[in-house]
């Protein structure tokens, strides 16, 4: 068959082929992940509002659902400033070692995460290496917050700087380098010149991480003893509801992850747009951004 007559950049298979794909794809997603999200706040709605409101205030699931928002606010901002920095330094610098760096910020993605819990256990346990100092001086890490929050920032460190550095590395360094020739500091270049250009990929590495955050499971419930009120995340109060055989308040609270996931995927979905639509308005020739140097001293 001629290419001809198809446009560049399109599939030439016949329409039933193409129809087989796409009602497989179709069938896979409905299977695999509207059929699950049906049945969660099905379950959760079936003994009524009032069942289902009354496993939502529940004490141990109002802590649960405190304490998963109150790690992801806490590891979120500090994986966005160490994601930055190393995604910063690897697209930016030359030096010894960079390979390894990569390799340990890949390290999450490869390590399971319950062996990830087993090592703050084996650190800050009580018979870990740092235990007799932490106990001589009243500190507690694991199963308490701390450890939920070291076990979250471990597996979610990836999301933002992996997300930075193919971007950064794309960009290059001539813009910076220009608003360091008119004068720029290092701030005023990263807010005027930098994110700007990285605004878009910074909010989506954002968005998975702290998705990544609230969902954890397996690192989360080997260093918090899954103490309820205290160390439950969400994820691990479902858990605990589910083994109980209190299946409709699982269901519920499990409701509130799979609200939070549906959020998540919205906003992601509307940063790639923005990013497509901004890609598209800079193709261009008269949307070009202004270059460093003029974007620096029209800020003044």
């Amino acid at each position: 068959m001629s290419s001809s007559s198809h446009r560049p950049g399109h599939l030439t298979e016949p329409a039933p082929v193409r129809a087989a794909v796409l009602l497989v794809s179709l069938a896979f997603l409905a299977l695999f992940l509207a059929l699950p999200l049906v049945v969660v706040f099905a379950e959760a709605l079936k003994k009524g509002w009032e069942l289902y409101v009354e496993a939502l205030v529940e004490p141990d699931a109002l802590a649960a659902i405190r304490l998963t928002l109150t790690v992801a606010a806490v590891s979120v901002p500090l994986n966005l400033v160490l994601g930055v920095a190393a995604a910063w330094a690897i697209a930016k610098f030359r030096f010894r070692g960079k390979q390894a760096l990569i390799t340990l910020i890949d390290l999450p993605f490869s390590v399971s995460p319950v062996v990830a819990g087993l090592i703050y256990v084996l650190l800050f346990g009580t018979q870990g290496w740092f235990g007799p100092w932490l106990q001589a001086h009243d500190l507690k890490i694991v199963y308490a917050v701390p450890g939920v929050v070291l076990a979250t920032l471990f597996v979610t460190f990836p999301f933002v700087a992996r997300e930075l550095i193919p971007l950064m590395q794309a960009q290059g360094s001539d813009e910076e380098q220009a608003a360091l020739t008119l004068g720029a500091g290092g701030w005023q270049m990263f807010r005027r010149v930098t994110l700007p250009n990285i605004k878009w990929g910074l909010l989506y590495g954002v968005i998975l991480c702290n998705a990544r955050a609230m969902g954890e499971f397996g690192a989360v419930s080997v260093v918090s003893g899954h103490i309820r009120g205290e160390t439950n995340t969400i994820p691990l109060h479902v858990e605990i509801l589910y083994n109980e055989y209190a299946f409709q308040a699982s269901f519920a609270v499990a409701s509130v992850l799979a609200l939070l996931a549906l959020v998540t995927l919205v906003l992601k979905s509307v940063v790639e747009w923005r990013d497509a639509r901004q890609r598209r308005d800079e193709a261009l020739p008269i949307e070009h951004p202004a270059p460093a140097g003029l974007r620096l001293q029209a800020a003044g």
